[in-house]
């Protein structure tokens, strides 16, 4: 299937770019979409998002509301999926043609995955549309492809594997500075746990998150899951390491955790049942609105590494937009990606979860109305921390700088090939090696596929 696009027709004035959204929505001069498929009327635009809170869906209603306003004829239908379950109802869209228009929020290997089996549109005109100047230095790299083109642009940056602390709580059991190493941070959680309160909420469960989670920690003791040039790399000391430090943390983490996602561990710090968390900037929002007792003693710091000669590793899952390469109405569906960035829907859209997603344009992040909000205010240093952490952060699908796209990272977290890795050795017992070992010679297979 050829990915060269074919909706453009040409370069053209700022006037004339995305017109109808209206002059106070403008980014930057860009190439123009074709109008043909505007005229036709009953048009219907199918957007998911694993991002999907109260809060979230308010700001999408206003987003959809002033995009259809200024579309008549277009209807646009928001339809939640999950971080968990959004493989299968793709596979199941992709195999049936019955594919949205619009993903958003799902990591940035998804769309690479998705893109190299033909089944992602080039979203080059996107962007331009956006204003590519208009981006952070670097941002759209993630979505590089080999033939050239873009498979996706992120629409925010996440840090989602931040430690999470409670000041009270280190200050009552006589902790005076973040843990910054490993052992630093199984001391602390072994000095606040006690009287109902667990040291940690770290997920064991069979699924994504701990997948993900874990492979920061791989990093975080020095390895690695491949090489820079795809070669499985997870037979390290590295690895080793950080299934003996996990196993180390069980005995700080609820009886659930063994069946913990994201949702639960979440849950375990804003409720105060844990005295640190991992997760990323939705703390904020969630303990300011339901559990403000503990709001001003919440804190945060990038997680610890099992030594200072180990740099730190962010798990940033660089939430994207990315377009099915058979969606209906591709123009109208251009246009609506571009539109979800236009400040006025944009800045309410990242308030609705403040410091969570993390703008991925320069222009809004020095926007005044986007700063105006009193929880990125009031945690200013914490969310600066995020936004500098997510900066440099990386996943599956770009473990370091400079390492090959690995295209088959979605498939790889969707396997649970290393949730179940960490389920062998650090519930089960089994023999690290030889899970090692079995783990490897898994995801080598879903790399030979």
């Amino acid at each position: 299937m050829s990915k060269k696009s074919t909706s453009l027709t040409g370069a053209v004035s700022r006037r004339t770019v995305l017109q109808g959204i209206g002059a106070a929505g403008l980014i930057g001069a860009a190439p123009a979409f074709s109008r043909r498929a505007f005229a036709a009327g009953d048009i219907t635009i199918r957007w998911w998002s694993t991002q999907a809170s109260p809060d979230q869906l308010a700001m999408y209603k206003n987003q959809i509301n002033a995009f259809e306003a200024e579309n008549p004829g277009v209807k646009v239908l928001f339809e939640p999926t999950s971080d968990e379950g959004y493989p299968a109802q793709l596979a199941a869209a992709f195999a049936s043609g019955q594919v949205p228009n619009v993903l958003t929020h799902l990591p940035s290997f998804a769309a690479q995955n998705y893109y190299g089996q033909g089944l992602v549109e080039p979203m080059d005109d996107v962007i331009a549309a956006i204003g590519e100047q208009n981006y952070f230095p670097g941002a759209n790299d993630v979505y590089k492809t080999a033939d050239g083109h873009y498979c996706g642009t992120p629409i925010g940056n996440t840090a989602a594997d931040m430690l999470w602390l409670r000041k009270d709580l280190m200050e009552k059991a006589g902790i005076d500075k973040k843990p910054e190493t490993f052992d630093e941070l199984r001391e602390a959680c072994r000095k606040m746990q006690g009287g109902g309160i667990y040291g940690a909420p770290l997920p064991y469960g069979l699924n994504s998150m701990t997948s993900l989670i874990f492979i920061g920690f791989i990093h975080r003791a020095g390895g690695q899951v491949f090489s820079k040039d795809l070669d499985i790399a997870l037979d390290s000391q590295g690895t080793y390491d950080a299934l003996e430090f996990y196993q180390s943390m069980r005995e700080f983490c609820p009886p659930g955790a063994s069946n913990y996602s994201w949702g639960e561990s979440l849950t375990a710090f804003v409720s105060g049942a844990s005295a640190t968390g991992i997760y990323a900037g939705r703390v904020l929002a969630n303990v300011t609105a339901q559990n403000p007792a503990i709001a001003d003693y919440v804190t945060c710091a990038v997680y610890p590494t099992i030594s200072p000669d180990v740099n730190p590793w962010t798990f940033n899952d660089f939430p994207s937009v990315f377009i099915p390469a058979g969606a209906s109405n591709m123009d109208m569906t251009k246009k609506f990606a571009a539109f979800l960035f236009q400040p006025a829907g944009y800045i309410p859209q990242l308030h609705a979860a403040p410091g969570h997603i993390l703008p991925v344009l320069k222009t809004i992040a020095n926007d005044p109305a986007y700063l105006d909000n009193p929880i990125i205010q009031k945690y200013e240093p914490e969310v600066e921390l995020m936004a500098n952490a997510a900066a440099k952060g990386k996943n599956l699908g770009y473990e370091e700088n400079g390492w090959k796209p690995n295209v088959k990272a979605n498939d790889i977290i969707a396997s649970n090939a290393i949730a179940e890795m960490v389920q062998r050795v650090v519930l089960n017992g089994e023999n690290a090696k030889t899970v090692v070992k079995d783990t490897s010679d898994k995801i080598e297979s879903i790399m030979a596929e």
